[in-house]
């Protein structure tokens, strides 16, 4: 890599960081290993001491966490490479497939010298961008944490009181809660007067189902079950409750949170190359079928690939790109599972509100269908058109149009 002395690769861990410096004509310059916390100041100072005068440019795994954060906060160039390629990379040091710190370490300097292109400069993001990556994470795990809880209750009830499963198909609803303290038993159903679940569904604002229909699903004949079943299931469900409670109460707060935290991001001023957040944010925003979550997860996952508008990185990172294997006459397309988890289920929600508010989406899908996809294959094969068309909206600055008539080369 031509404008560097020095390459430093960092072989990160838990407790223990392992670090390889190699000088331009790849001699081992210096090892050493340094403890997670006080012992990346120690680094920092470690290497200042070992390039001296010259530069230098480091390779990791990872491209974010606090070793990233602690180098670039020094001024350090920082590069990141795919695991995947590092994995063929360690093969050319190790034929036989032996891996361990030191020799990982010495691999991402190695590599870094030799092969600068499979290597991926990262960029500092405004803060905002960081704080709306972990708000992100922690409401797609409150998410998960209601999901559970709801197979739980579901769970319970199934043992002595099916007639309540029947009123909705998520039983982490907080009307579903009310409505069960009312009623915890069939038998205390059976006494449950009108005018209290009308009052109950008028206060969550539920028009799917009347106070009429609830009463005939509760009341409906059970079945009869051993004794201590009900006290038993009752206790689980006190207590799953509760939590659920909790969750639902920290999942709308951590919702306007990022809601906060997404305006914020929309005032940070420009970086040095001129790219602005708050015109990303604005045009991504009127796409259908990205809400505020959605845009949250594309944006604090690949804040990389969207500034550069990298429509080769994009499908890969989402999972939409397929891996192609041809051999001889045989030729094979699978889904691609080395993706982001994150981007992959914001990319699949994108594409299924799209089908049923965006025409062309709509068409897109039923054309793949009548093919003989699967629905999960036509949604990849939407957001395979859907990529390609929000580049090209951030590329033209222009917001969405249905018919894409100002970028229908992109689709």
């Amino acid at each position: 890599m031509q404008g560097h002395d020095f390459f430093v690769g960092i072989d990160w861990g838990y407790e223990l960081h392992q670090a390889c410096l190699i000088d331009g004509q790849g001699e081992t310059v210096a090892e050493r290993k340094f403890e997670h916390g006080k012992g990346l100041n120690d680094l920092s100072r470690w290497l200042q001491e070992q390039m001296g005068d010259g530069l230098l440019a480091v390779a990791i795994e990872t491209p974010h966490g606090p070793v990233v954060e602690t180098m670039m906060e020094r001024g350090l160039a920082v590069y990141s490479v795919n695991p995947g390629q590092l994995d063929r990379f360690r093969d050319r040091l190790s034929p036989s497939g032996a891996r361990d710190d030191r020799r990982d370490a010495r691999v991402l300097a190695i590599s870094l010298r030799s092969d600068p292109h499979c290597f991926r400069k990262l960029k500092a993001h405004p803060a905002a961008l960081a704080e709306l990556r972990e708000l992100n994470r922690i409401e797609i795990g409150l998410a998960e944490n209601r999901g559970r809880l709801a197979n739980q209750i579901r769970q319970a009830l199934w043992r002595y009181y099916p007639q309540f499963i029947e009123l909705d198909a998520d039983l982490s609803k907080t009307w579903l809660a009310e409505l069960r303290a009312k009623a915890p038993t069939p038998e205390k159903a059976r006494r449950l007067r009108k005018h209290a679940v009308e009052n109950l569904l008028k206060q969550h604002r539920i028009r799917r189902i009347n106070a009429s229909q609830v009463l005939k699903i509760l009341k409906t004949p059970g079945f009869p079950v051993a004794d201590g079943t009900v006290q038993a299931a009752c206790a689980s469900l006190e207590i799953a409750f509760q939590q659920l409670a909790l969750i639902n109460q920290q999942h709308r707060e951590i919702n306007r949170t990022i809601e906060t935290v997404i305006e914020r991001l929309c005032e940070s001023a420009e970086d040095e190359t001129g790219h602005s957040w708050q015109r990303d944010v604005n045009l991504l925003s009127s796409i259908l079928g990205i809400g505020h979550k959605i845009l949250a997860t594309l944006l604090s996952e690949s804040p990389d690939a969207w500034q550069r508008r990298d429509l080769q990185a994009l499908p890969c990172l989402c999972g939409i790109a397929p891996v192609t294997r041809q051999s001889g006459k045989s030729r094979l397309a699978r889904r691609r599972l080395a993706c982001n988890g994150l981007l992959r289920n914001a990319s699949y929600h994108w594409a299924n509100i799209a089908i049923r508010h965006d025409p062309a989406s709509r068409d897109k899908h039923t054309a793949l269908r009548d093919r003989g996809h699967s629905h999960a294959r036509a949604l990849r094969g939407v957001g395979d058109r859907l990529l390609p068309v929000a580049v090209k909206m951030l590329e033209r600055q222009c917001e969405f149009d249905p018919q894409y008539r100002s970028y229908r080369q992109a689709a």
